[in-house]
């Protein structure tokens, strides 16, 4: 396999791609994503927050990259905040990140970016299995769980049954 062509965070920042792509260390990684399965989670996840925004203060965007490292920029399938942002790249941590599972994903690329949202300072990471129809819940320091049935957002009182992510 040859070996990555790096390029400076200036030049990653600079350049579009599409889609988007992840920065790690110097080089631009693809991301797996676009069948049905993804999208439409990806969807439902975005919709249940958006519905809910007036009531709840709290938002969904898809794929908006952020700064996890000074080397090292992600773009979770599914970022949730507090409020709206004027931040084109996000540089603080989230209340969540979701990543969505494709079938060339593999557990090792989806653990690094999960633990570079846990580093980074996410309270909470779900990670979606559509095949599945599970959800993994990492927090930093603490076993995974698997939920069952509905999934809450930490923090929050906030809890989104299954049907609402699957159906």
């Amino acid at each position: 396999m040859p070996a990555a062509t790096q390029i400076s965070v200036e030049e990653y920042l600079k350049t579009v791609y599409r889609p988007d792509r992840d920065y790690v260390d110097g080089v631009v990684e693809e991301r797996n994503f676009g069948e049905w399965d993804h999208s439409w989670i990806q969807g439902n996840l975005i919709t249940f927050f958006h519905n809910r925004f007036r009531q709840t203060g709290i938002t969904a965007v898809p794929e908006w990259r952020f700064q996890v490292s000074p080397t090292r920029f992600r773009i979770p399938d599914v970022t949730v905040i507090r409020g709206k942002s004027d931040d084109q790249i996000l540089h603080k941590p989230p209340l969540l990140c979701v990543e969505i599972l494709s079938p060339e994903d593999t557990v090792s690329r989806t653990n690094t970016r999960v633990q570079d949202y846990l580093r980074f300072g996410v309270p909470v990471v779900w990670v979606v299995d559509p095949r599945e129809k599970t959800v993994w819940v990492y927090r930093p320091n603490a076993a995974v769980e698997e939920a069952q049935g509905s999934v809450r957002l930490d923090g929050t009182d906030i809890e989104v049954p299954f049907e609402e992510i699957f159906d």
